[in-house]
């Protein structure tokens, strides 16, 4: 299926929809006059060289210029300019925005988002995707930024913390952040409930987080920074994972839970 329609699209369509890039109106405009302007020069031309009577010269400008036009040079043109016609929109370098992860902790209290954002707005920073998750001392926020290319972390944490922001921690990611998080959980549980021993793998995808291997480490003291979180399993007593310099959001660690009693429901109810 993906030949066939690269061959009949030219490769340039969207790989999810399947349609082609809309044309710009500029390469749309030059595409409708390299068809136009040649066959209007040679008509004229002709028409010129055998002075027809005047209403037999306008009526075979008009019709042939017409058919010539909409039936055969415009639609073999765009055809021929297809590729560049329909090229996917491009950026220049220096404009491409770049993308932030950022956890902030604020107080649970009236305008403290508000003021957040409009610190992000001093610095043209575009608040793509957040999540609010109720903690204790306040409430933990997940923003997903973007923001013109110049810009830092440092000034990112100096604007966040300007706004009464603490326990501030910025990362730069990618597009897969903005992947919508319930169809990601849902998609994982369906992956867990069809085979349990992927649990491990599953709750390490959807936490952005590293499997711990190593039990001998899980003997011993560990952070209290809540950068390791437990789980859970139905063979080895609890799973664990590490997320250095992240720590994990009450919300994240029921997600994981669930994911496990997932798995255990799953291993009761498997046939045998």
């Amino acid at each position: 299926m993906e030949p066939l329609r690269t061959a009949l699209i030219g490769g340039t369509a969207c790989e999810v929809c399947g349609r082609l890039p809309h044309p710009r109106r500029m390469r749309l405009t030059v595409a409708k006059l390299l068809a136009i302007f040649p066959v209007e020069f040679a008509l004229h031309a002709v028409v010129l060289a055998l002075h027809p009577p005047y209403v037999v010269a306008v009526s075979l400008l008009v019709i042939a210029t017409t058919a010539l036009v909409i039936w055969v040079i415009e639609p073999s043109t765009m055809r021929l300019l297809r590729s560049w016609l329909h090229a996917p929109h491009t950026r220049p370098a220096a404009g491409i925005d770049a993308l932030w992860r950022i956890r902030v902790t604020l107080t649970d209290r009236a305008g403290a988002l508000e003021r957040l954002t409009h610190e992000l707005a001093e610095l043209d920073a575009n608040i793509l995707g957040l999540h609010v998750h109720p903690i204790p001392d306040g409430v933990r926020d997940e923003l997903v930024v973007s923001t013109p290319d110049p810009t830092t972390p440092e000034s990112l944490l100096e604007a966040i913390e300007l706004a009464g922001g603490r326990d501030v921690h910025v990362w730069p990611t990618t597009t897969l952040a903005l992947v919508d998080g319930q169809t990601k959980a849902l998609s994982l549980s369906a992956r867990v409930v069809g085979d349990p021993s992927e649990l491990p793998h599953a709750v390490a995808e959807l936490l952005g987080a590293q499997l711990v291997t190593d039990r001998a480490a899980l003997a011993g003291p560990l952070p209290s920074d809540g950068t390791v979180l437990k789980i859970p399993s139905p063979w080895t007593g609890l799973f664990a994972f590490t997320r250095p310099g992240e720590p994990f959001t009450p919300a994240e660690s029921a997600r994981a839970h669930r994911l496990a009693q997932l798995a255990e429901l799953a291993l009761v109810n498997r046939p045998g």
